[in-house]
């Protein structure tokens, strides 16, 4: 008995001395890792300071000590204020629209490629599809404005094909909305195609051959292979994407709207810029994007719950 009891100690403390050298490192790894940890900590963490903005009626030469402090003032002008729940309901349409619509053309184009035989057709068409990801929303607004502009080739084709009259894409609200999703969803979803391509390398090819044995169709083995084998990644992706349900892409509104579709095309990320930044109202610019990040930091925390209790995805 005691034989035993003396080799268990001395096994758990080997593994002890196993497991203490395993969590050292050399010291080469955590200096590379140091400048990305002060670029993290010098512009997202310092930042953060600037919160208190948010409780005090903030005024730039009175500094953040001295200016007086007015508790949720500007939270409560911010929730009855109209104009602010006409901009998030506007977020939600606009950041919705493209979470779903990213997820489905997708996975659905995922699974037309996966059926181009020919290697070099197929490696051509993910480039071309690929290319819009790389351009910024600056140079493809330029190129927007042209092309959808009331002399732009759209409309002549329109007008000269089939006799329509020019639409105004980014001066009407509704047709700003569906050329914002739109726009986003073409450059956008080549580069999320990847996600399901990789899932598809990972399918078992022994499967495709028995279904192939017992007869079944390139369609039959689509649905009942490809489609179900594919639906973990689809729901890992679709949990964490609510993290973004407030995330409507800055850069490209800010870039193809105007004043006169303020009403249908304004964001809380572009009223926070005008708000802060044009008209210097600090204080309730900062209560609306402090509103917005508490928001998205608890959609990122469910999400992440949500993908690690269907799909068993884990970042930690």
């Amino acid at each position: 008995m005691e034989a035993n009891t003396s080799k268990r100690l001395k096994f758990t403390e080997r593994r002890r001395a196993e497991k203490g050298r395993g969590y050292k490192q050399p010291w080469s790894l955590h200096l590379m890792v140091l400048p990305a940890a002060l670029l993290v900590l010098v512009f997202s963490y310092v930042p953060m300071a600037g919160i208190i903005m948010a409780f005090q009626d903030y005024k730039a030469r009175l500094g953040f000590i001295h200016s007086p402090f007015v508790g949720l003032k500007h939270f409560q002008y911010m929730f009855s204020n109209d104009y602010f729940m006409k901009i998030t309901l506007n977020t939600l349409i606009f950041a919705c629209s493209k979470i779903v619509l990213n997820l489905i053309v997708p996975f659905a184009f995922a699974l037309l490629l996966n059926e181009v035989r020919n290697m070099g057709l197929k490696r051509s068409i993910q480039t071309l599809v690929y290319l819009p990801h790389f351009l910024s929303w600056v140079t493809l607004s330029g190129i927007l404005i042209d092309v959808l502009g009331q002399t732009g080739i759209v409309n002549q084709f329109l007008s000269n094909v089939f006799g329509i009259q020019p639409i105004f894409f980014l001066g009407d609200g509704t047709w700003f909305r569906l050329t914002i999703v739109a726009s986003d969803v073409w450059k956008e979803f080549g580069f999320n195609t990847i996600v399901f391509l990789a899932a598809l390398s990972g399918i078992n090819p022994a499967l495709y051959e028995a279904a192939e044995v017992d007869g079944a169709s390139r369609w039959k083995q689509t649905a009942s292979i490809t489609i179900p084998s594919l639906l973990p990644m689809l729901i890992v992706v679709a949990t964490l994407a609510m993290g973004n349900v407030l995330n409507a892409n800055f850069d490209q509104v800010f870039n193809l709207y105007s004043p006169m579709i303020y009403q249908q095309g304004d964001i809380i990320d572009t009223f926070v810029y005008r708000e802060g930044l044009l008209s210097g109202q600090f204080s309730f610019a900062t209560a609306v994007g402090l509103f917005k990040s508490v928001i998205s930091l608890v959609l990122i925390v469910f999400s992440y719950r949500l993908a690690y209790r269907f799909a068993g995805y884990r970042i930690f």
